[in-house]
């Protein structure tokens, strides 16, 4: 090969990374893949936008065909984003033998098996490292590195938006309101922050994990989801109190052939690997039979954090292009996908409560609690400043979701209970 052509669906953040890595790496790639990589064409939405490119204008369409469908182009990289449409632009790409490599979450946690079986029927790459946690190589280290061992569990901060949201809550006593306006305006939250702070994007990655970790088809529709839209300033201090620290965790356990796997806030033991990672940094810490434990840390997004990840698949399929071992990388799934009953999935819990400040309160508490067999490890009680109200704040022991569930269920309907104000998972100090 003379060299190799790269075609661009889009020009953004990351598709700007990649071209920047290309053109100041290019003679590492070429020592590594044996030719030179070029990109010869990229679709953008405006031609005449100013970028801080060295890019020919030539180079450059709005035509989508210009990309998928220019023979001289070996592999197609798509970092635009959406999902419908990119996925036919991909499916296209494929079906016309050109590898792919992505940065869609989204896209991967909807429709990955369809798009992997088709690169497979094709004899074709699909890659896509940096949909998950930017520049972290953690796909890889799973799929590779960690390929004898069986994992048993991991469990992730990847989402930077809410990290950096629940840091600021921490360190400074802001509320969430005001640290997400703060988020936004430095570019770490998207303007519509929906997806961020209400966990569909952890959610996401999980997915994809998941179905990595465990060789099992895990769907979105699989992963509990509950976002940080109702953590407050209390909530922290009370976590601050008990030796805890708040993060949006990802959470993905597997006993046996049976898996679950959620997305909520929780509470970390402050010497959990995960309690110390801090601002817009992610982080996925990994429990194998073999291995132990071992954590993956770094920038979860950014121009070249992320556009290293996309250019470090582009020589994975290049260098698969050299031996001429295109499309055979790709392992399908070992296990049929079964998951856990609500009375198998266990945690301990942290439960806030407002209560009649009065003689015995705590005492029906206990009892609505031992009944299901569930006791506390930890309990605060405090007056409030509302006349005859308390607030109740309790860590129990290990429970099952269903008893917990249940718990609620009885607490809403005793008459002492004025409400539950905030219910969150408690984890340990990291050992699996």
């Amino acid at each position: 090969m003379e060299s190799i052509s790269i075609g661009l669906l889009g020009l953004g953040t990351v598709g700007s990374g990649v071209v920047k890595i290309v053109e100041n790496h290019q003679d590492k790639l070429t020592h590594q893949i044996g030719c030179p990589v070029k990109v010869k064409k990229a679709l953008v939405q405006e031609l005449e936008k100013e970028r801080d490119l060295k890019l020919g204008r030539e180079i450059l369409t709005t035509d989508p065909a210009e990309v998928l469908q220019d023979p001289d182009i070996d592999i197609i990289v798509e970092v635009m984003g959406g999902i419908e449409a990119t996925k036919e632009h991909l499916l296209s790409a494929l079906k016309q033998r050109k590898h792919v490599v992505t940065a869609n979450k989204d896209l991967m946690a909807l429709h990955g098996p369809e798009l992997l079986k088709t690169a497979s029927e094709n004899g074709c790459d699909l890659f896509y490292e940096a949909s998950v946690a930017g520049g972290i190589p953690i796909l890889r280290s799973l799929v590779d590195g960690l390929s004898s061992d069986r994992i048993t569990k991991m469990m992730g901060i990847v989402n930077g938006t809410t990290n950096f949201i629940l840091t600021k809550m921490t360190k400074e006593g802001s509320n969430f309101e005001e640290v997400l306006k703060e988020a936004q305006d430095l570019g770490y939250a998207e303007a519509d922050p929906t997806a961020d702070v209400g966990g569909l994007d952890a959610a996401r990655k999980m997915a994809i994990l998941s179905t990595l970790g465990f060789s099992m088809n895990v769907d979105l529709a699989d992963v509990k989801v509950k976002g940080i839209t109702g953590v407050t300033g209390e909530d922290i201090q009370y976590a601050e109190q008990f030796d805890y620290t708040m993060k949006l965790i990802g959470y993905a356990h597997r006993d046996g052939e049976k898996v679950e796997v959620s997305v909520e806030p929780t509470l970390l033991q402050k010497e959990h690997p995960l309690a110390s990672v801090n601002d817009e940094y992610n982080a996925v810490y990994v429990y194998g039979e073999a291995v132990g434990e071992t954590m993956f840390y770094g920038p979860g997004a950014g121009s070249l954090p992320t556009a290293t990840a996309v250019v470090s698949d582009m020589v994975g399929i290049m260098k698969n292009m050299r031996l001429g071992v295109n499309g055979k990388s790709a392992v399908h799934p070992q296990f049929t996908k079964k998951l856990k009953e609500s009375s198998e999935i266990k945690s301990k819990h942290f439960l806030r409560l407002h209560v009649r400040d009065e003689v015995g309160v705590l005492s029906k508490l206990t009892s609505i609690f031992a009944s299901h067999c569930v006791g506390f490890e930890k309990i605060l009680q405090n007056p409030l400043a509302t006349e005859g109200v308390a607030e109740i704040v309790v860590v129990t022991h290990q429970a099952s979701l269903d008893h917990f569930e249940d718990i609620l269920m009885e607490l809403k309907d005793e008459e002492t209970v004025h409400s539950i104000e905030s219910t969150y998972r408690v984890e340990g100090g990291g050992k699996a």
